[in-house]
């Protein structure tokens, strides 16, 4: 996963159950300068958090490929965003926590064991602090280190080196200005995943596995008991929601503006979004993984 420490590249790529979206940032990294996406045939990528998400390395690398080198440039570093379901996302509370990554590290691991389905010692993990009068909040990215390799191999196959390692729904939120209680409900095929910040910080995360076809209306009765659960436990109501790659766009804003009172708005890139090289008509809101990548430290 990420390294603090290193140089942000220029180059990220994001990808998806059913294409990939590739970037290259402006050089003083302000704004997407270029972008472009490309297809996947169906079951190239099948996430979750065993081996096998990758079922053709040879295809994706040659997607990475195709795509990267359409963005010109010289450097071969990429940030690489991957599923959300390829990833266990987890918010922890400790009342210390050394300020150290390298003493913190241990602590954060042992308290992860009994949370994911995999082995939590010798998984990829990346955490950020959020410390306070009453303790320290963290939240941590963990991959099983075989489902990393298998993402991290297809780039490389295709010449480029994946330093930095985000998961979609984060790399996202990198680049929203949450400084009121915010939704952000993000799809990528049978998967939906519900975070919730407030003054720029992640203080809820859940990811739903929902069948595929589900109406809009459906899918918000699932997104719901998130809201719920937030409302109750910190007092304070919804005041933003944002969609991001969501189809059925309508049907879910009708819903939870239902649900909420809260009109929800679709992720825009905006400013950030750049010039396509595909013409694909890509909605802004699926650039946004790499947008935030890119345009936020």
């Amino acid at each position: 996963m990420a390294t603090p420490k290193q140089a942000k590249p220029r180059l990220a790529c994001e990808i998806t159950t059913q294409s990939l979206i590739a970037a290259r940032a402006k050089s003083d990294g302000s704004a997407i300068d270029v972008h472009t996406v490309r297809r996947l045939e169906k079951d190239v990528v099948r996430p979750s958090l065993s081996a096998g998400n990758v079922t053709n390395g040879s295809a994706l690398g040659n997607v990475i490929s195709s795509a990267l080198s359409a963005l010109g440039g010289r450097k071969r570093d990429v940030v690489a965003v991957i599923p959300d379901a390829a990833v266990r996302v987890l918010l922890l509370d400790f009342d210390t926590l050394p300020e150290k990554t390298t003493e913190a590290e241990p602590i954060v691991r042992f308290r992860l064991r009994k949370s994911v389905p995999f082995d939590a010692d010798q998984a990829a993990l990346s955490f950020q602090n959020y410390r306070k009068s009453e303790g320290v909040k963290v939240l941590a990215a963990l991959t099983p280190r075989e489902v990393l390799q298998e993402y991290e191999s297809a780039f490389q196959g295709a010449g480029y080196e994946p330093g930095f390692v985000l998961p979609a729904t984060l790399a996202a939120l990198n680049g929203v200005e949450a400084d009121r209680p915010t939704l952000l409900v993000k799809a990528d095929g049978n998967f939906i995943s519900v975070a919730i910040a407030d003054k720029n910080e992640v203080i809820f995360y859940r990811m739903l596995d929902v069948i595929a076809g589900r109406t809009g209306t459906a899918i918000a009765d699932e997104v719901y008991p998130s809201i719920v659960f937030f409302e109750d436990n910190y007092s304070a109501k919804i005041e933003r929601i944002l969609l991001s790659s969501v189809s059925e766009v309508e049907e879910l804003t009708r819903a939870l503006e239902e649900q909420t009172g809260v009109r929800p708005e679709t992720l825009d890139a905006g400013a950030h979004a750049g010039e396509s090289l595909s013409g694909d008509g890509l909605p802004d809101s699926a650039l946004a993984g790499v947008a935030g990548a890119l345009t936020h430290s």
